[in-house]
């Protein structure tokens, strides 16, 4: 049904380009999705603890139908500067939704909570991320840090880092699809105690070590973790996503699109959507190639939604790396 194209990031999709930004000090950063040019887009909401920026222009019904950046960021509610940090390297850059004589940046975005990971929050009077949306949209390109960089520079899972992670296929029937993740969630990427994860049954070319399933299959994997509960002051909780694709779609159909695509979280994390993740998917189509060709091409489009996003997240995690005062190890640490 598909193959991995390019770089294996998101930014095969053809029109996107992506930027990180990070604080090391504070443990926060800012990730930017940049639309080489205006791109329809819209979102949808699974998690019970969301925090967003400029989200409710993306209902389908609503009149702004393309946005210039969408923006992953850190800080918990502090995060939401990025958006205005990105909106201004945009002005800079003649970017916007033209009305009357003037452009205005269409930047939503979405926020984690990093704030209790080891990193130092005394950050004065302003957090950095105002300041960190702007760079990260400066420092947009097709090729990008994964792991513990940009929104995911301080993102913690169920004790492991989190980090941030991405992927592509390209569908047999035509079109690309990537995905990007800031993993940051309450539930566990790996399965029970092992190294092995999740997202392993779709897993290609070994992109996050090629371990597979365990075999035999550990009975306490159904089991949650007490762990998860105490370990909820730490900030384990939030995974925010883009997935994107260059086939032509309507606002509406990114909307389905997104959905989809929150069952990768489902197929990568356990549990997911939980009443204290604040999950959220963002789709965007840069239109670059026809619309569906048929409804067995828009199902497959919606399948590969969820396997790639899956694919993404694990790799999120597989790409962290220790730094300084980290209060949970790394993937690699312990099994890399």
């Amino acid at each position: 049904m598909s193959t991995t194209p390019g770089n294996n990031l998101i930014t095969d999709v053809e029109g996107l380009l992506v930027g990180n930004a990070s604080d090391e000090k504070a443990k926060t950063g800012v990730t930017v999705l940049l639309c080489e040019k205006p791109s329809t887009a819209s979102c949808h909401v699974m998690g019970g603890a969301p925090g967003s920026r400029d989200t409710d222009l993306l209902s389908p019904e609503n009149t702004v139908g393309e946005v210039d950046a969408l923006f992953l960021a850190g800080g918990s509610a502090f995060g939401i500067d990025a958006g205005s940090g990105a909106m201004a390297a945009l002005k800079e850059m003649g970017r916007g939704f033209q009305v009357a004589d003037q452009r205005i940046p269409i930047v939503p975005g979405a926020i984690l909570f990093d704030m209790v990971n080891g990193g130092n929050k005394d950050w004065g009077n302003y957090p950095p991320h105002r300041e960190l949306g702007h760079q990260a949209v400066r420092a947009a390109a097709e090729d990008f840090s994964l792991g513990s960089h940009g929104a995911g520079t301080g993102a913690l899972v169920a004790g492991l880092k989190g980090g941030l992670g991405s992927a592509s296929a390209t569908l047999s029937g035509g079109g690309t699809i990537g995905a990007l993740a800031a993993v940051n969630a309450l539930g566990t990427p790996c399965i029970a105690n092992s190294r092995h994860f999740w997202a392993a049954p779709f897993e290609q070319e070994n992109e996050f070590g090629g371990l597979g399933l365990p075999h035999p299959f550990p009975p306490e994997a159904r089991e949650l973790k007490i762990k998860f509960r105490e370990e909820i002051a730490a900030g384990t909780n939030t995974t925010i996503a883009v997935i994107a694709t260059d086939i032509a779609l309507t606002k509406a159909e990114c909307k389905r699109l997104a959905i989809a695509a929150h069952d990768g979280f489902a197929r990568a994390l356990w549990p997911a959507h939980t009443p204290l993740d604040g999950d959220m998917v963002f789709a965007v189509s840069t239109g670059r190639k026809p619309p569906p060709g048929g409804l067995d091409h828009w199902i497959d489009l919606c399948a590969l939604a969820s396997s790639t996003m899956a694919r993404a997240i694990a790799r999120g995690i597989f790409e962290a790396t220790p730094h300084e005062n980290d209060i949970f190890p790394c993937w690699k640490s312990l099994w890399g």
